[in-house]
């Protein structure tokens, strides 16, 4: 890392209150409640086995219904499915990795825009991330998750790297750096889940993001 003057540095945002706001956490909360859940019903604890699989049969987005090659399951699902994937996920380990960078990231965004526009960013992020996937993915496989809104995030984040950057005359090297690495970590990932990784997904959330955050943070 290269050291910069004292005087010429960016001053890290600084966020207003301890730990992620109440929002992050109620939302949290609902994807925690329904993947456990799911996650007891896989165990046999609760209800039926295939509770899983109905949940993703109803709220999960499926790239055929999005291209009418399929009829939606419940009337309206053709629409609601672009948010309600970002509640579904595979297992406590993608909820859990999901939910440290929605808390992390979603603080600082919040000390930065505000509740009411950072839940917006998750929301466009989301429907962003999942128009990208219709468009470029086509697969019958079901796709679940709230990384596209938490790869909003960390555009919003980069855009705002972006804008202190250029006010304070310091080289953009970092944040096209940190662009590149992003890219590289999607397709390690991919190669490593053997294709089992929504990318389309990621780079819908992440552009929505970058592009709210060019925008929003323009002038402050």
């Amino acid at each position: 890392m290269t050291s910069t003057p004292r005087d010429s540095r960016p001053p890290p945002p600084q966020a207003s209150q301890i730990g992620a706001p109440g929002f992050l956490w109620a939302l949290v909360g609902i994807m925690a409640a329904i993947e456990l859940v799911l996650s007891l019903s896989d165990s046999g604890y609760i209800g039926a086995t295939g509770l899983r699989w109905q949940a993703y049969a109803l709220g999960a987005f499926w790239q055929p219904v999005f291209a009418g090659t399929i009829p939606p399951a419940w009337p309206g699902q053709t629409v609601a499915m672009f948010l309600t994937h970002a509640f579904l996920h595979g297992g406590l380990m993608h909820l859990a990795l999901n939910s440290v960078i929605l808390l992390s990231l979603g603080k600082f965004v919040t000390a930065r825009v505000g509740p009411a526009r950072t839940l917006a960013v998750l929301c466009l992020s989301a429907v962003g991330g999942a128009l990208l996937f219709g468009l470029l993915a086509f697969t019958n496989a079901p796709m679940i998750g709230a990384s596209g809104a938490v790869f909003g995030l960390v555009g919003l984040w980069q855009a705002n790297e972006y804008y202190l950057r250029r006010r304070h005359g310091l080289t953009l090297k970092p944040v096209f750096t940190a662009i590149l690495g992003l890219a590289a970590a999607n397709v390690a990932f991919f190669v490593m889940l053997s294709g089992g990784l929504a990318w389309e997904a990621h780079l819908g959330g992440w552009l929505a993001g970058g592009l709210a955050g060019l925008v929003l943070l323009r002038n402050r």
